[in-house]
C-alpha cells in the first residue's frame, strides 16, 4: 500500500489494508448513473464553507474545523429538497470529521463517532490511527464534487460523491517530509455511502464503498 493511497478516509471497505486496490466491489455501472433528486443547477454552484456545518434542525452537532494548511472544498453541495439537503450536510461532516481527526491525531474523535454507525466506526478509527502511528498529517486541498443523493424505499439515504485528492499530500510531523498524491485518474475517487437516520435526526454512515477512478 503506498502512502498517498491512505489519504482516502474509507469508513468501511472490503479490506482496509488495501484501500485503493481492494475497494472496487460495487457495480461499476453505478458510477455513471445520476441519482434522482441531485440538484446541479442554478444557485448550487457555490462551494460550502466549514462554517455551514450545522443543519437547522436543533441537533447539537460537534463543531469541526480544519486548519488553513488543509482545505476540503465542497462544490455544488446543495439540494432544493430539505430532506436530501440534510443527508448532504451530514455526509459532508462525516468526511470532514475524519480529515480533522487525522490532523488532530485523534483516533477517538467524538465527531467521527457522531457521524459513523457501529458498522463503520471501527474502520474509520483504524484509518486515522495509521496516520497517528506514523506521525503524519494532511496538507494541501481536496475538492469534493458531483454529489448525488436520494432516499431509498427503506428510508435509508444514498449519497455518491467524488473527491479529487491530486492537490493533497501527507506530511511527516517530525521531519517535514511531504508525500504528494499521484497525479493520475485513480486519485479522483467516488464514494458510495448508505446512511441511516437516528432517532435524534442525524444521518450516520452505515456503509461506505470507494471506487478509485470512477469519477474521471
Amino acid at each position: 500500500m503506498n502512502r498517498p493511497a491512505r489519504l482516502v478516509p474509507v469508513a468501511l471497505i472490503a479490506s482496509a489494508a488495501l484501500l485503493l486496490t481492494a475497494c472496487g466491489s460495487g457495480d461499476d455501472d453505478a458510477s455513471s448513473d445520476k441519482i434522482k433528486g441531485a440538484d446541479t443547477s442554478g444557485a448550487a454552484t457555490a462551494s460550502v464553507s466549514p462554517t455551514d456545518s450545522a443543519a437547522p434542525d436543533g441537533v447539537d452537532r460537534p463543531e469541526i474545523t480544519l486548519p488553513k494548511e488543509f482545505q476540503a472544498d465542497f462544490e455544488r453541495w446543495t439540494n432544493s429538497d430539505p430532506k436530501l439537503q440534510a443527508i448532504l450536510n451530514d455526509g459532508r461532516e462525516e468526511l470532514r470529521s475524519q480529515y480533522a481527526a487525522v490532523i488532530e491525531a485523534d483516533p477517538e474523535s467524538e465527531a467521527v463517532a457522531f457521524y459513523n454507525s457501529d458498522a463503520t466506526l471501527p474502520t474509520a478509527r483504524k484509518w486515522i490511527k495509521q496516520f497517528v502511528d506514523d506521525d503524519e498529517t494532511l496538507i494541501g486541498k481536496v475538492t469534493v464534487f458531483d454529489p448525488q443523493v436520494s432516499i431509498g424505499d427503506s428510508g435509508s439515504g444514498v449519497l455518491f460523491y467524488c473527491v479529487d485528492e491530486r492537490q493533497a499530500s501527507t506530511k511527516d510531523r517530525k521531519t517535514g517530509e511531504v508525500t504528494k498524491t499521484p497525479d493520475k485518474p485513480e486519485s479522483v475517487i467516488q464514494y458510495r455511502i448508505n446512511l441511516d437516520k437516528t432517532s435524534q435526526g442525524v444521518w450516520k454512515a452505515a456503509s461506505v464503498d470507494v471506487v478509485p477512478g470512477a469519477c474521471s
